[in-house]
């Protein structure tokens, strides 16, 4: 009896070690299935990955999915400038390995120069490499100005009429300047600036009118794609209105200017008469006082001299007498009368 116990024991412990045994070998079996179709995957196309290394990428928190199908796709473009080394350390790096090798693939099909070196750094400094491929090959048209800053562009020309105008920029991506280029904001505020100057150089806006494609010659002439991300094809102006006459509306403004200043200048002097119209007749007025005062000197002189004996009393009738006649002939001839002494 013991015997059979002690069998049946030995065959418990047998069963829980297989059991044991089993759980791991599932728990290895469900770890390794989630990397052995993306190792098959890359075995039957030609580019080979360790499972041990597709393994290791999920440990490194990297998806090796994303690093498998990028490295298949760049190995079956003929692109062979970088390894499954590389993908890792531009994953870590923050940067979006399949738009990368997307970019490679359409640059190296499209004759564009383009490495694994460059494309990294343009990634990484957070444009859109995978975009500015495709802008290179089909080139984009940008609205000049932005909808979001207006629908026109404003320029005056010589004659004082104001113009508004709406032009359409084809542009390609320089992948030379991609990194550290201005952007299209940039291109926008330079064609906008070069189509108000092409519009001020013009000596009548009807010059403008009759041939728009003044401002198109004008504007490319001046390089303004320097230090850009962007190559200038082309510059058509879409549309011009004619605004106001601001020539016209500033000359009447100055008139109006001058006019106020003349007036201003012409109530000073009748101020300034008047002024001194009143200080002359303030002048006439202290002189009559004068007058008044020297007359009213006149009698008391008169009676000193004849107290004194200087006049006689004969003189003085004499001089009464001539007065009284000077007084009858004013008076017979409409005249004032002369003042009595």
């Amino acid at each position: 009896m013991q015997n059979v116990l002690l069998l049946l024991q030995g065959e418990v412990e047998v069963s829980f070690l297989l059991i044991i045994i089993a759980i791991i070998v599932i728990i290895l079996l469900a770890i390794v299935g989630r990397f052995i179709s993306l190792w098959f995957q890359a075995l039957v196309s030609g580019t080979p990955i360790s499972l041990f290394n597709i393994i290791g990428m999920s440990l490194r928190k990297i998806p090796p999915r994303i690093i498998v199908n990028a490295y298949i796709n760049a190995y079956k473009a003929g692109l062979k400038q970088f390894n499954v080394a590389d993908l890792e350390t531009h994953y870590l790096a923050g940067g979006r390995v399949l738009d990368v090798v997307a970019a490679l693939i359409a640059a190296e099909k499209a004759n564009i120069p383009l490495d694994w070196k460059r494309a990294t750094a343009i990634d990484l400094a957070g444009r859109n490499i995978l975009d500015a491929v495709r802008t290179s090959v089909n080139p984009k048209v940008i609205d000049c100005p932005d909808r979001s800053h207006g629908d026109y562009i404003a320029g005056v020309a010589k004659d004082g009429v104001r113009l508004k105008c709406r032009a359409r920029v084809t542009v390609r991506t320089n992948i030379a300047q991609l990194v550290g280029g201005a952007t299209e904001e940039t291109i926008i505020a330079r064609v906008g600036e070069g189509i108000i100057g092409a519009i001020g150089a013009a000596d009548t806006h009807l010059v403008v009118l009759e041939n728009p494609q003044l401002i198109s010659k004008r504007v490319l002439e001046k390089g303004l794609d320097a230090q850009t991300a962007f190559e200038i094809l082309s510059i058509d102006i879409a549309d011009i209105v004619i605004d106001e006459n601001i020539g016209a509306k500033l000359q009447a403004d100055k008139a109006e200017s001058l006019k106020r200043v003349a007036q201003a200048e012409a109530e000073k002097r009748r101020a300034m008469a008047v002024a001194t119209e009143q200080e002359n007749s303030a002048k006439v007025k202290d002189m009559e006082a004068k007058y008044i005062e020297a007359q009213a000197s006149v009698p008391l002189a008169m009676a000193e001299a004849l107290r004194t004996g200087k006049v006689g009393f004969m003189d003085y009738l004499r001089m009464e007498n001539i007065q009284a006649d000077t007084r009858m002939r004013k008076e017979l001839s409409g005249g004032e009368s002369a003042p009595t002494v």
